[in-house]
């Protein structure tokens, strides 16, 4: 056959394409060389202007809460919150303090009051506690919480110090005599935990959260000027806190921002945090608002003034408020001493009360902690309801389900309400956070018969180490611009005679008109690394945290494909086959048409959600493969060989909904090639 001139035109088109592309990816794919962990050294990127910075901080914002299992935002029931026992010490008072932050879980802490200084309103600092010892109660040279706390209500401000999960009287019930570091981290440590946003991290943001909202209740107040201070694990709650909630006037996240070390505990590691962004990044989200950052020579912070330091400060400059912004490395080991809470108090003192002294504010002289009556449960008579753990996280798996249920929309308004709010948990959870202009290409050969031609390339996103291989045949007779991508678990080869020639159903799909790219995904094809594979232990060393699975990786390479077909003039229609349906449908919000093989898959078990290939933290917060469908609606979609055992009832009922339900084909066998093909066509013919 000759090629028509429309082809030579589409060819053209294609090229130029091409041709505006950077060839700037790796010679080969570097994805499986390193494994990512909390100690591996991170750059801060580059920022050219502040709407850059500014599109880039909301990401990081959204990640945060996407990762802790907390997006969208529920509605935040009332505060159910105690105070009593109150012991004045002269200048200051102390009071009991328990919140229930979640049904029978209890948040307890230490209120400080100024006396003899008027009703108020005052501003108020939050005080999280990090990995000390005695937790809140901690009162050594090396740091202390009630030093702080009285040195703040001294200086006219309101200070809550408040316990990390399973410290002091914040337990669970069936173990409330085991308290400390090592209960703290029994959390959120079921592997399951992961698929439903359920983390040790993300229960203490949310009393972080609901710990300012008790703060804020308080008559005597201000409510403009709040504070949040800790080190080392308090540290990592400040920064947290601070790029979710912008209530926070000031900041001081002491001993722990870094280009390297990003935190040791898995209250500072949760799924899909840090895949993109470091923590220098997170802690530069608050500005332009007054920070400042204390730093050690004995600890992980010790490069601030040459690292650290000038990347966030760069925030500050592209908002012209570098006075806003301050930092300094003492001569000590990881601490919050009485000099570096010296200089914290004075940055306080200066954007809360706002008096100019300088760095410092020197401390007066407190009585120790074991004068004080700190304990809100000394003699472990806990609440009535106290929950278990278990009880806790069933609760917390409960609210997903709700959360979701919730957005299922039922109109084509709510539809797009359903998109405006779950498109970003779908990008910030398969990780696909890069631009359709980052996406790279380079051809490595062409072959033309009298039916097809075929185009081998390599594509990529900018930065990201991918080389992905992919081949496209465009048939000589081509139906429109349309573009079938067929992904299988094999690779490029299950749909290849002889590594060469178009054989099932990309031969079927030809000989109908259409053109058809095939794909190694990563660990698949060229690129499958049996090395690599077993190296890649999701449970180990938070890796989740760091790297992205399988799943996300194969995913975001169909992903990537579609967005170099849809750059080229393509129409997307994505067809996976065997388990490669359940990434072609977790891709499905980029495509224009979707067929997937759901392969018998049980998805309502956590137990196959845990496998190699189908592994994704946090799906279940975002409803699943049929969350992922949902956000394709009311494109056509065929998914078949279901067994009748995987999960469709809430995307039938959305279909229904929007009276597309003729969109929506579903089949409990495997349909042959032919059929799959004929199904496109027909769709295909419906649409011109």
């Amino acid at each position: 056959m000759k090629t028509t001139s429309k082809n030579i035109f589409a060819f053209l088109v294609l090229f130029f394409l091409l041709s505006q592309f950077t060839f700037a990816l790796p010679e080969r794919d570097t994805r499986g060389d390193q494994i990512i962990d909390l100690n591996t050294p991170r750059k801060f990127p580059e920022i050219k202007n502040l709407a850059q910075w500014k599109k880039r901080a909301e990401e990081i914002r959204t990640q945060v809460l996407v990762s802790a299992g907390l997006y969208p935002m529920s509605e935040r029931p009332p505060l159910k919150a105690t105070i009593f026992g109150r012991k004045e010490y002269g200048d200051f008072s102390v009071e009991k303090v328990y919140i229930e932050t979640l049904p029978g879980f209890y948040l307890c802490g230490n209120l400080y009051r100024p006396v003899g200084k008027g009703n108020g309103p005052f501003p108020a600092i939050l005080n999280p506690h990090g990995h000390w010892s005695a937790g809140r109660l901690e009162d050594t040279e090396n740091g202390s919480i009630p030093a702080r706390c009285i040195s703040f209500a001294r200086m006219g401000m309101i200070a809550f110090a408040y316990d990390m999960v399973g410290y002091n009287d914040t337990v669970f019930k069936g173990v409330e005599k085991e308290k400390g570091y090592s209960y703290h981290r029994t959390f959120g440590t079921n592997y399951t935990d992961q698929l439903w946003g359920i983390s040790l991290m993300g229960l203490q943001t949310w009393n972080s959260i609901r710990a300012l909202d008790f703060l804020v209740s308080l008559p005597d107040v201000d409510k403009t000027r709040l504070g949040c201070t800790g080190a080392s694990g308090g540290g990592t709650q400040t920064f947290i806190l601070g790029a979710v909630d912008d209530r926070l006037a000031v900041l001081a996240p002491t001993v722990m921002v870094s280009h390297s070390m990003q935190g040791g505990c898995s209250c500072e590691n949760m799924p899909l945090l840090r895949i993109e962004y470091s923590n220098m990044e997170i802690a530069a989200v608050p500005a332009p608002k007054p920070q400042i950052f204390m730093a050690a020579t004995g600890d992980w912070t010790k490069t601030f003034m040459t690292v650290e330091g000038p990347a966030i400060a760069g925030i500050y400059n592209l908002f012209k408020a570098r006075d806003r912004i301050y930092y300094e490395v003492l001569p000590f080991g990881h601490n919050y001493n009485k000099t570096t809470r010296e200089a914290v108090y004075g940055w306080f003192e200066r954007w809360l009360l706002g008096k100019e002294k300088g760095p410092y504010y020197k401390e007066q002289p407190y009585p120790p902690a074991t004068n004080l009556d700190l304990r809100v449960f000394p003699d472990n008579k806990f609440p009535s309801n106290l929950a278990t753990q278990d009880e806790v996280r069933e609760y917390l798996k409960n609210t997903v389900i709700t959360r979701f249920e919730s957005l299922v929309p039922k109109t084509m308004v709510e539809l797009l309400n359903f998109k405006k709010t779950m498109l970003p948990a779908w990008r910030h959870t398969i990780q696909a956070l890069w631009n359709e202009s980052d996406v790279e290409s380079v051809i490595s050969k062409t072959e033309k018969s009298d039916f097809y031609t075929r185009k081998d390339f390599y594509i990529g996103v900018k930065g990201r180490g991918d080389r992905i291989p992919v081949s496209i045949f465009e048939p000589a007779k081509m139906k429109n611009r349309i573009l079938v991508i067929l992904a299988s678990p094999e690779g490029k080869k299950r749909f290849l005679q002889d590594s060469a020639e178009p054989s099932g159903l990309a031969k079927e799909l030809l000989r109908k008109g259409y053109a058809v790219m095939l794909i190694d995904t990563f660990g698949t094809g060229e690129l499958a690394e049996i090395k690599t594979a077993a190296k890649r232990n999701y449970f180990a060393n938070f890796f989740t945290t760091y790297n992205r699975t399988d799943f996300q990786e194969r995913t975001g390479d169909i992903i990537v494909a579609a967005q170099f077909g849809r750059s080229s003039g393509y129409k997307i229609i994505i067809c996976g086959v065997d388990r490669a349906g359940l990434l072609g449908l977790f891709a499905a919000p980029v495509a224009d048409i979707i067929v997937a093989d759901a392969a018998q898959f049980n998805c309502d078990n956590d137990q196959n959600l845990l496998k190699q290939d189908t592994f994704l933290p946090c799906i279940r917060c975002m409803g699943g493969y049929e969350g992922a469908a949902i956000l394709a609606a009311p494109n056509p979609i065929l998914i078949h060989n279901t067994g009748n055992v995987f999960r469709t009832a809430t995307l039938r009922k959305v279909y229904n909904s929007l009276n597309k339900d003729t969109n929506l084909k579903i089949y409990p066998d495997r349909l042959s090639d032919r059929e799959i093909a004929e199904w496109i066509d027909s769709v295909n013919k419906t649409r011109m």
